[in-house]
């Protein structure tokens, strides 16, 4: 009994750890208004991030509604553009304009089409990123990916997906397998 619990507290007290040191190595993006959400994974603590492009007019571009790039954590925190690779085959989003509403595109990730997304703004003006979360489309904030990239393609363990209700402002999760 008594070593049965040893190991237990062992056990957790080591699970606690890597989850500190993970939550150590991946610093979290400073806040921005104009922040959509951001990507980031357990290789390594550079985060790629999702914002809106807004116009001096307080509209989305339309021909880039969205502005992704690297944080390099990694080096100095610096900010990097994506590479054309990343960009049109692992990070990159296709938009297109919902017609009939205004400031308003649906799309899609380039590497993961099967969910599609909505980039627009909010009554107050603000912009935010509707993905569907369990089914519902909810305010993506963050995405983080669990994957093991030792081999010529990276092969994906699951990704968790952390928003906000839209209705409620309830917090909401999802983990997935894609």
């Amino acid at each position: 009994m008594k070593r049965s619990l040893i190991l237990l507290v062992a056990n957790t007290l080591l699970t606690l750890s890597v989850y500190a040191n993970l939550a150590d190595r991946i610093p979290i993006p400073p806040n921005s208004p104009i922040r959509l959400f951001y990507i980031q994974r357990n290789t390594n603590p550079n985060t790629v991030v999702y914002d809106a492009n807004i116009l001096p007019n307080k509209s989305l571009n339309a021909k880039h509604p969205v502005h992704t790039y690297w944080l390099r954590y990694e080096d100095k925190g610096q900010k990097q553009e994506l590479s054309t690779i990343q960009r049109t085959l692992a990070y990159g989003l296709y938009t297109d304009p919902i017609h009939g509403e205004a400031n308003a595109y649906e799309g899609y990730f380039l590497a993961y089409r099967k969910r599609k997304f909505v980039v627009k703004l909010d009554p107050k003006g603000a912009p935010i990123a509707l993905f569907p979360i369990n089914g519902k489309l909810q305010i993506l904030e963050r995405v983080f990916i669990n994957l093991d990239d030792n081999g010529l393609m990276p092969n994906i363990h699951y990704i968790e997906l952390f928003g906000r209700d839209q209705n409620t402002g309830k917090d909401v999760y999802e983990r997935f397998k894609p």
